[in-house]
């Protein structure tokens, strides 16, 4: 959350006008460069715009890819059959005020989903997001995306750790900007506080048999 208390020295500096035409210099470069990022990606490209630079992502390794994978078909199970809303995985470009990402797994109630066409490609801030760390995007997932969701109203956010094998749990509290680390877990069981009643073994993430196991029990 921006405190214009701590900007007062530069609103009351004489160069306030100078220092506000170089701002809105960059954003308006900014601005081309993000829709020119937008014009040329393509669907095999994996990739973000995150403070007016384009960061492409190498190929995820094994862990990645089983990872969100175990949890993107639980989630979009449990979501489509109790008619919730929507989960798309990886190329979901969201667009938010400043930067373009495209998270691991993300879920749209049914407010937002309703407003989406056969051909929409740029996505509003969902209301549940995960990420699944790696070695190059750790950084960013804890930092700029981690200040970025919570700034846009994302209420839960689960960064996942597939050498801990661990879920960290941040939520949004009333009155409060910045996430809340509601749990971390390595074991027992993990209950989303966005998408109602979503409920799963931590195994079932890390687990192909349990992951199965997990999936019988959302389908019952």
């Amino acid at each position: 959350m921006l405190d214009e208390s701590n900007l007062e020295s530069i609103f009351a500096s004489p160069e306030l006008p100078k220092i506000a035409e170089v701002i809105n210099s960059k954003l308006a470069a900014e601005r081309k460069a993000r829709e020119r990022f937008r014009r040329e990606l393509s669907p095999s490209d994996k990739a973000e715009f995150i403070a007016g630079v384009v960061v492409m992502h190498s190929p995820a390794k094994a862990k990645h890819l089983r990872v969100t994978r175990r949890l993107l078909k639980l989630l979009d199970t449990y979501v489509h059959r109790h008619g919730l809303g929507e989960v798309f995985s990886e190329k979901a470009l969201i667009c938010l005020t400043r930067n373009d990402y495209e998270p691991d797994v993300v879920f749209f109630g049914k407010e937002k989903a309703s407003t989406f066409g056969p051909d929409h490609m740029e996505f509003p801030a969902p209301d549940f997001v995960v990420e699944v760390l790696s070695q190059s995007t750790a950084s960013r997932d804890r930092g700029v995306k981690f200040q970025d969701y919570a700034q846009h109203g994302i209420g839960e956010y689960w960064i996942v750790d597939c050498d801990e094998k661990a879920i960290e749990q941040y939520v949004l509290r009333e009155g409060e900007s910045g996430y809340h680390l509601a749990q971390k877990l390595a074991g027992g069981s993990i209950e989303s506080r966005v998408v109602e009643g979503f409920e799963i073994p931590i195994a079932a993430v890390f687990d192909d048999q349990a992951n199965a196991a997990a999936l019988v029990g959302l389908c019952d």
